[in-house]
């Protein structure tokens, strides 16, 4: 059993229908709550938010990398493409 699981989710702005790309240790629900809260800049002017894609990792780097695909170009027409 894997105790470390790091995460990218993907978030959609109810109000504005802006997504927020991250990664994270917390589980991505737990993140959600905390972006809603208003802790973030981006995401406190954009909120609330709903969770909409979610991935794990056991390793921190790989998680890292992937949240940086998918906010590149490439990235956002996977995601355009997958959810």
């Amino acid at each position: 059993m894997v105790l470390n699981m790091f995460y990218v989710y993907v978030l959609k702005s109810v109000k504005n229908s802006k997504r927020y790309i991250g990664s994270t240790k917390l589980k991505p629900e737990e993140r959600l709550k905390r972006h809603n809260s208003g802790t973030n800049k981006f995401t406190k002017r954009n909120r609330p938010f709903t969770l909409i894609y979610k991935e794990e990792y056991t390793d921190n780097t790989e998680a890292r990398k992937r949240e940086i695909f998918l906010k590149s170009g490439a990235g956002r027409k996977y995601l355009d493409e997958t959810i």
